[in-house]
């Protein structure tokens, strides 16, 4: 049995950045682009577009490009966007409230099925449109909205908490705001996001320039 490819992750990141481009580009009426105009759009190399591509098999013709529409069809569905994805947020405090009212996702294929939190002055309302469940909700909201990922936006202290509870609820993809470390089985798929951390990238390359 042939061992499955690895695609490394920056590859997949740089996949997102490839298929806003070619979206614009189509909506420009640009049908044909080359990896040349693709690199110098998105801060990459040609080759490194030609390399990322050809992880997933044969794109465009030589000497002629590629077409944007059909490209962006092909990254879209590599990517698990050619359908939409029910998430949920668990934390309605100020960062919750802005991810929820953030209209990129929608774009991009996520809906926002539901909001959870711990408090009572917070449960039963809404966040652009969107119900606010208990916490203990969370079982039976996943299975009602067929939710497939869950984004934690809850204090570092409760994170670990609230990731387990995702899990056990049937969540297999994970995003975690919280500013901690948390642990999940290894058929969990986990991201961090930890902004602070972005910022001191930029202080400590600020300090070397």
């Amino acid at each position: 049995m042939l061992k499955k490819i690895k695609i490394p992750d920056a590859t997949i990141g740089r996949l997102s950045l490839y298929s806003r481009y070619l979206i614009e580009a189509h909506e420009k009426g640009i049908t044909t682009v080359s990896s040349q105009h693709i690199a110098k759009a998105t801060g990459v190399t040609p080759a490194q577009v030609r390399k990322d591509l050809a992880y997933f098999g044969e794109f465009g013709t030589r000497g002629v490009g590629y077409n944007s529409k059909e490209l962006y069809n092909y990254i879209m569905k590599i990517l698990g966007l050619d359908k939409r994805w029910s998430v949920a947020i668990v934390g309605a405090g100020n960062l919750g409230k802005a991810l929820s009212q953030y209209k990129g996702f929608y774009q991009r294929g996520f809906d926002i099925a539901c909001i959870l939190d711990n408090d009572p002055k917070k449960v039963g309302k809404k966040i652009s449109n969107i119900n606010i469940y208990h916490l203990d909700a969370l079982d039976e909201k996943v299975k009602e909205l067929k939710i497939n990922l869950g984004i934690i936006a809850v204090p570092a202290q409760a994170a670990q908490e609230v990731a387990d509870k995702l899990v056990k609820a049937g969540i297999r993809g994970i995003i975690n705001f919280a500013p901690i470390n948390i642990t999940v089985d290894e058929n969990i798929i986990l991201r961090r996001v930890d902004l602070s951390a972005q910022l001191e990238y930029l202080t400590y390359y600020l300090e070397e320039a």
